[in-house]
């Protein structure tokens, strides 16, 4: 179930009787980081039963997204065999070393990555979630390719990229937007954070975000509106040349991780 499927079974009042601002936060919290349903008092009266009684059915689909996708992060761990590091070092903005030469080191977000042949390392730790996986080493696997030119597109101006908008919306775009209305300014602070570089745009807030050393991501932020009906807006926008780099899946993927660390720094 996605969060948009279920918001509609909960009250939509955004009481924050949960513990989140909306009743959309909680629905993605709930769908997507696995946070307990009960939470809502009210969710019990509308959600059916045969939601509740698939359960377990949707805990085994879970188990086997995440067998897929560790058997996808252990498949490109194994290309990593016949790849030359040391020239595609330059190629992705990564550093090489002659006494390391079967690792490359590079920034994700603002945290410090190791990957090679052995496997991938964020802040030294192995990272649980097998996306972050296939994202590096899908960063690495493509080779590099043209490097950003500081010309901006959106999702929608990708190609094949339709069924990627509405999620780039909900798991990142939205989430951002609604954490920071009204705060503006913690967002600039956050994205400095994370050696963002603030951008000349008609908005409350724009930065240029170094997700990896060669994908940087636009952030625009516009805030609520309230007098005039307007809630808080965000759009995300890539270099033209983005796809030399990632596929649209790991794409998204990066973006959600972006605003994850955003919010997570909003402690």
């Amino acid at each position: 179930m996605n969060p948009y499927q279920f918001l509609h079974y909960t009250p939509g009042t955004n009481c924050g009787e949960c513990g989140y601002p909306a009743c959309l936060a909680f629905a993605v919290a709930v769908t997507k980081a696995g946070v307990c349903a009960d939470l809502c008092p009210y969710l019990k009266d509308t959600l059916p039963p045969e939601v509740l009684g698939n359960k377990a059915s949707e805990n085994a689909l879970d188990r086997s997204q995440e067998e897929r996708e560790l058997a996808l992060a252990t498949h490109l761990r194994s290309k990593m065999q016949g790849l030359d590091l040391h020239n595609l070092a330059p190629r992705l903005g990564a550093n090489w070393s002659a006494e390391q030469p079967e690792l490359l080191r590079f920034s994700f977000l603002s945290r410090p990555v190791q990957l090679g042949k052995a496997g991938v390392f964020i802040n030294g730790e192995s990272p649980a979630d097998p996306r972050d996986q296939i994202l590096l080493y899908n960063y690495v696997a493509s080779g590099g390719g043209r490097k950003p030119e500081g010309t901006w597109v959106g999702m929608e101006s990708l190609p094949n990229s339709i069924s990627k908008i509405r999620t780039l919306a909900t798991y990142c775009e939205e989430r951002i937007a609604e954490r920071f209305s009204g705060r503006a300014g913690r967002l600039i602070e956050l994205c400095a954070a994370l050696d963002a570089i603030p951008a000349e745009q008609n908005a409350a807030a724009a930065a240029i975000i170094p997700v990896l050393p060669c994908l940087p991501l636009l952030l625009l932020f516009w805030d609520a509106e309230p007098e005039d009906g307007f809630s808080a807006k965000v759009k995300i926008l890539f270099d033209q040349h983005v796809l030399d780099f990632l596929d649209l899946e790991s794409l998204v993927f990066a973006a959600e991780r972006t605003a994850d660390r955003l919010l997570e720094l909003d402690c």
